[in-house]
């Protein structure tokens, strides 16, 4: 067994709590409240927020003594690699060619890890591609949240379970990640009057109704094609990729304290 990179402590676990607290509010606040505002008018905010809760899951395990520079090493790493595997296929025809690599990593170094990487990779690769813009944030907290479910998966599966459990959850993530990234521009992307469209103040329910059958009608090719890529990615890589990266977490001899 290794020891997680970035250890859930009890500072860290009041650290991830917030930042998906916030996550949640930033995507679910049309169902909330009666909004008009526009996504664009909001995002450096929750961009900020964001920011800030990846830095406060950092400067927990720092403060706390658990997370050394090795991590900030791996951390490093595979967010250049996960930037630079991303723009391979630029989500074509729902194709994406990063969330393999980020349930691989976050199964191996655990769930803080995890979520500070889908975070970083997202922000970096935009960076990269100039795919700065109103989107980036809730891209940043989706695939934090996917590196996050990754690393809490059961951990006593091997072998060819192992790898059945996490295609199977990176089916599930995958089109998780696709109705979030939907819910996030769908209240001001078909504007009023359609029947698909966001109805502010009606009930949740409704506007749930609406929403789902905007993503059936809009996203369920390109989501399930992610889906595909990703589930493919662990089964047919993912044996070599863990073995990679356990040997690195062996070897780095992370601090202790944290979920093996």
């Amino acid at each position: 067994m290794t020891v997680a990179a970035v250890p859930l402590s009890r500072r860290t676990v009041v650290a991830l709590a917030l930042a998906s607290a916030v996550g949640v509010l930033a995507f679910g606040w049309p169902l909330l409240v009666d909004a008009a505002a526009a996504l664009g008018a909001d995002a450096p905010l929750v961009l900020a927020l964001v920011l800030a809760g990846v830095l406060a899951v950092l400067f927990v395990g720092l403060g706390a003594g658990d997370l050394d520079v090795k991590a900030v090493a791996v951390l490093g790493l595979l967010t250049a690699v996960g930037a630079v595997l991303r723009p391979l296929a630029a989500g074509t025809a729902g194709v994406e060619t990063v969330f393999f690599l980020l349930v691989l990593a976050a199964r191996v170094f655990g769930p803080g890890f995890g979520f500070v990487l889908g975070a970083t990779t997202l922000f970096t690769s935009a960076l990269l591609t100039g795919g700065v813009g109103p989107w980036l944030p809730f891209q940043m907290l989706g695939a934090a949240w996917v590196g996050l479910g990754a690393g809490l998966l059961p951990r006593r599966p091997r072998g060819a379970a192992e790898l059945a459990l996490l295609a199977g959850y990176a089916v599930v993530a995958a089109l998780a990640f696709g109705l979030a990234m939907n819910l996030s521009f769908w209240p001001v992307q078909l504007g009023l009057g359609t029947q698909l469209s966001f109805v502010a103040g009606d009930p949740a329910a409704a506007n749930l109704h609406r929403f789902l059958l905007f993503s059936l009608a809009t996203s369920l090719a390109w989501d399930l094609g992610r889906a595909v890529t990703t589930a493919l990615g662990v089964l047919l890589l993912g044996r070599p990729v863990l073995a990679t990266l356990r040997r690195a977490a062996a070897r780095a001899a992370f601090a202790p304290g944290g979920r093996s």
